[in-house]
């Protein structure tokens, strides 16, 4: 498979951005293994305090401006600004473009004469009551009506069947949606075997927003002490939902059994992670679930909630984790692996055995074939 030469992607966030996660590395480890390959990559992403307006990062040229919305009108402006010689893109060209809809798209194909692949990782029905009652109308209609219509031609791509699903719920043709998997890092190098405690040790990985739900996290971890469990919650991940998080812990009277890390870099993230016995993902809405194959390779299986759609994929229900429907059924699978320390360690060989399966090489791959198909076509 050989990848286009000009790759252009565009995203509201990357993963240096305080609120970047899970679906800004997947595109960002995509772009680099296809930069990797000998393609020119470029990334059109959102400015935050301290980022440099233009960089180049594992072979991806960078370019920031804007911020939560108008990256979009930014983005826009450059690339319409390229198509007449102008701007910090004059004269580009790309040969595919990825638009990554987080609940809305950059609407590149209406800018740009390429071939353009919306990658979703999940449709935001249950998280724009967040943004308010008149942008999340506007957001859902956007999201749910405009967009199928504006990419009625277009490819997509996912990173579950769930998500798929989802698409096919909103009117996106099934033939033109692809399922293309998250890789996974490696674990970094300096991570050794953890130091032995006591009790049970939950962590959860999040980007700490209401729509993850840590509260629920929380509030197990209340109520097994209530029941003289011997557990300790680390909360690992930054976000704006972090004041009102700790103020939870505080009012359950958890101080000193939840220990909030904010963002940490990958090493101190995978040491924690090793040092955990359960990870816990009690999340409204998964496209995937990266945090899942991540404690994974440590051995670590994870809980979360059947109805967040993606986590259907990442968790084999009863073989590298368990699936319940609600916060009553999050706290009894906790307190029932507690209580069976050997199950507990099956779910962790499996859930380690299967995270071998991922790897950002065979994420690329997916989408090498896809834009030879394309290219293809287009021909």
């Amino acid at each position: 498979m050989t990848p286009p030469t000009d790759v252009l992607l565009l995203c509201w966030r990357d993963t240096g951005h305080p609120q970047g996660g899970g679906s800004e590395r997947y595109l960002e480890r995509v772009g680099a293994e296809l930069a990797r390959r000998g393609s020119r990559v470029t990334l059109l992403t959102a400015a935050y305090p301290d980022a440099p307006r233009h960089q180049a990062v594992d072979g991806v040229r960078v370019f920031r401006a804007g911020g939560r919305l108008t990256v979009y009108l930014r983005a826009a402006a450059t690339l319409a600004a390229a198509r007449v010689g102008r701007g910090r893109l004059a004269g580009y060209r790309p040969d595919v473009v990825v638009d990554t809809q987080n609940g809305v798209p950059f609407f590149a194909r209406l800018l740009v004469d390429a071939p353009t692949v919306v990658l979703v990782h999940h449709c935001h029905r249950e998280q724009w009551p967040v943004a308010g009652p008149v942008l999340s109308r506007i957001g859902w209609w956007v999201e749910s009506r405009v967009s199928p219509r504006v990419h009625r031609r277009s490819r997509y791509v996912t990173v579950s069947a769930p998500s798929a699903a989802e698409l096919v719920d909103l009117g996106v043709d099934a033939e033109r949606i692809t399922v293309i998997r998250n890789g996974v890092d490696p674990v970094p190098a300096g991570v050794g075997e953890p130091p032995g405690h006591d009790g049970l040790r939950l962590i959860a990985v999040s980007r700490l927003v209401p729509h993850k739900q840590i509260e629920h996290a929380l509030r197990v971890v209340a109520e097994l002490g209530g029941r003289d469990v011997d557990v300790h919650l680390d909360v690992v991940g930054g976000g704006w939902w972090d004041d009102e998080l700790r103020e939870a812990a505080r009012h359950l009277g958890i101080d000193d059994r939840a220990t909030f890390h904010g963002h940490v870099d990958e090493e101190r993230k995978h040491g924690l992670l090793a040092g955990a016995d359960l990870h816990l993902m009690p999340s409204r809405k998964e496209g995937w679930g990266l945090a899942v194959i991540e404690a994974a390779q440590h051995g670590v299986p994870t809980v979360g909630y059947r109805g967040s759609a993606g986590l259907t994929d990442s968790i084999v229900d009863g073989e590298t984790g368990v699936l319940v429907d609600d916060l009553d059924g999050l706290t009894e699978a906790v307190a029932a692996l507690a209580a069976d320390p050997e199950r507990l360690a099956m779910l962790g060989e499996a859930a380690r055995e299967r995270s071998a399966d991922y790897s950002w090489a065979s994420t690329a791959d997916g989408f090498a074939e896809l834009f030879d198909e394309l290219s293809g076509r287009r021909r």
